[in-house]
């Protein structure tokens, strides 16, 4: 058995798109900033995590949050490459 679970607290980068799939399932595409604890000179103060969430959660998010707000966010954790 794997366990895949990632919680984090930051702030929303933009404000939350809410988008259908062809069958019709809510997808929100969210970006959010998560201060780091230790900060060094010279190196970002935060990592920026892209998240979707879907369904009843997606529709929730794009009603309720906007730019700048804090969330927390818990989900599975899953690495997509880009080329």
């Amino acid at each position: 058995m794997a366990l895949n679970i990632w919680t984090g607290l930051g702030r929303l980068c933009y404000e939350p798109e809410l988008k259908k799939t062809q069958s019709g399932k809510s997808v929100a595409s969210i970006r959010i900033a998560v201060e780091r604890d230790i900060k060094r000179e010279g190196e970002p103060t935060a990592d920026f995590f892209s998240v979707a969430a879907f369904d009843k959660t997606a529709e929730f998010i794009c009603k309720y949050f906007h730019k700048g707000d804090a969330i927390i966010i818990t989900g599975a954790v899953q690495k997509d490459d880009y080329t």
